[in-house]
């Protein structure tokens, strides 16, 4: 019997691109909560909205499925700044008034975290974790 077979050892139904998508966009979000240290439970729960929100999204036009997690980012963006204020707040900026980073591009593959204020990248959607100052 194979290991990834149904207990009854019929042959395991394979991930669907559109699973593998919602899967991933919520892991990498679920990173940059993390290392900004604010992953509990309430916006755990926010991310988990999102994610089903996005299903219908994306099996409604399946070629988005590439932007799924740049939606699921700046979905809880939005849903943070109305319940508890802006996220991520930017490492790169060290004087002024502190401001959230912005996902770019808004609808498109390979999403980014961004200061409009210093022009720069500052990471990859799931890569905060590489950007967060001590």
């Amino acid at each position: 019997m194979n290991p990834h077979d149904d207990p009854d050892g019929t042959p395991a139904d394979p991930v669907s691109p559109l699973e593998q998508a919602l899967h991933a966009a919520r892991a990498l979000v679920l990173a940059d909560l993390v290392a900004h240290e604010v992953a509990e439970a309430e916006i755990v729960s926010l991310v988990e909205e999102s994610v089903a929100q996005r299903r219908w999204w994306v099996e409604q036009w399946p070629e988005g499925a590439g932007f799924v997690a740049g939606l699921v980012a700046q979905d809880v963006q939005d849903a943070l700044l109305e319940r508890y204020g802006r996220w991520p707040l930017c490492p790169v900026c060290g004087s002024g008034d502190p401001h959230a980073l912005e996902v770019e591009p808004e609808l498109g593959p390979d999403p980014h975290w961004v200061c409009h204020q210093a022009g720069v990248r500052v990471a990859a959607v799931g890569s905060l974790s590489g950007a967060v100052q001590a």
